[in-house]
């Protein structure tokens, strides 16, 4: 007996979530995956050795998600362009990872980069069109283990920023100084090192706002749109944590570690709760609904009445 009859006698053997006209789609992303394994052999090594936070494995996560929940949906037949792009993607970071003699080795976090671009338009090759492009790359280029590189890149200016906006905001209380990314508050020396810099938040930040655009299903452009109010949140909500930690030490009330780990992670509830309400949907109120429905019926009720006059 073939495999297709025992499919119609048998269906529920056969039905494992997985319909067989989305094999060419499920095949791909796992051909695609197994071409770029050196990137993900490569992103162990550095996650496993501590040069960097496993927070990209979220988001890699999510994108796995994604193509779950979409598994249903993925296209028989993929858009082209985005398959070239996956494509030419892999064979660049494949290529460019070891270099040849006419072309030279990329950093490993740069042909990582063009790795990950590579994944997300396989994605986005198969994935239905209502699903906005820059939430996927978004996910797909914070999956890189890029934490450690942004500290070393953005994190001193990041801190003098902060350092500087906290003097402001500390100067009708206290006499405040700065020098650098140093805070002199009331003669007591604040250091602003580099977990005040708000890297960390500057990730989970951005993250919450590619995971709630996609589960809202915003467009491009509204995703875009939404992108500035992101940033501010985030460097408020770095400045104003920084700020309280600061007031503390100069006032010589320096809190103990565990109630400043506790005023981080609350800092960051908000400022994430504050971005999934950016991105999230907006809410229209019931009365707007029952305001719009009066009129329909006082028209409908009006017809009625005539149609009953003049019969």
């Amino acid at each position: 007996m073939t495999l297709a009859r025992l499919a119609q006698t048998h269906p529920r053997v056969f039905d494992w979530g997985i319909r067989l006209d989305r094999a060419p789609a499920t095949a791909w992303l796992a051909l695609q995956a197994a071409a770029l394994m050196p990137t993900w052999l490569w992103m162990a090594r550095r996650l496993r050795d501590g040069s960097d936070d496993p927070l990209g494995l979220l988001a890699l996560a999510a994108l796995a998600v994604l193509a779950w929940k979409l598994r249903h949906s993925l296209r028989a037949a993929p858009r082209l362009g985005w398959l070239a792009l996956a494509s030419a993607g892999t064979l660049a970071a494949t290529l460019l990872r070891t270099g040849s003699g006419v072309v030279p080795a990329l950093p490993p976090l740069a042909a990582g980069l063009i790795a990950v671009l590579a994944l997300a338009a396989g994605l986005l090759a198969f994935l239905p069109r209502r699903v906005a492009v820059l939430p996927v790359v978004g996910l797909a280029v914070l999956a890189l283990p890029l934490l450690s590189s942004l500290q070393f890149y953005a994190g001193y200016p990041l801190r003098v920023i902060t350092a500087e906006a906290s003097r402001w905001l500390l100067a009708p209380g206290f006499s405040v100084a700065r020098e650098g990314t140093s805070l002199l508050v009331d003669g007591r020396l604040v250091i602003v090192d580099a977990p005040c810099s708000g890297v960390q938040m500057v990730w989970l930040g951005y993250f919450t706002a590619c995971a709630v655009a996609l589960w809202a299903r915003r467009g491009d452009r509204s995703f875009l749109a939404r992108l500035p109010a992101v940033g501010l949140l985030v460097l408020g909500g770095n400045i104003a944590r920084n700020s309280v930690l600061v007031g503390f030490e100069g006032a010589g009330l320096a809190l103990a570690p565990w109630l400043h780990e506790a005023l981080g992670l609350a800092v960051l509830a908000l400022v994430c709760g504050g971005i999934a309400g950016v991105m999230a949907p907006a809410r229209r109120p019931q009365a707007r609904f029952v305001s719009a429905a009066i009129p329909g019926l006082i028209t409908s009720a009006g017809a009625r009445r005539v149609d009953t006059a003049l019969s």
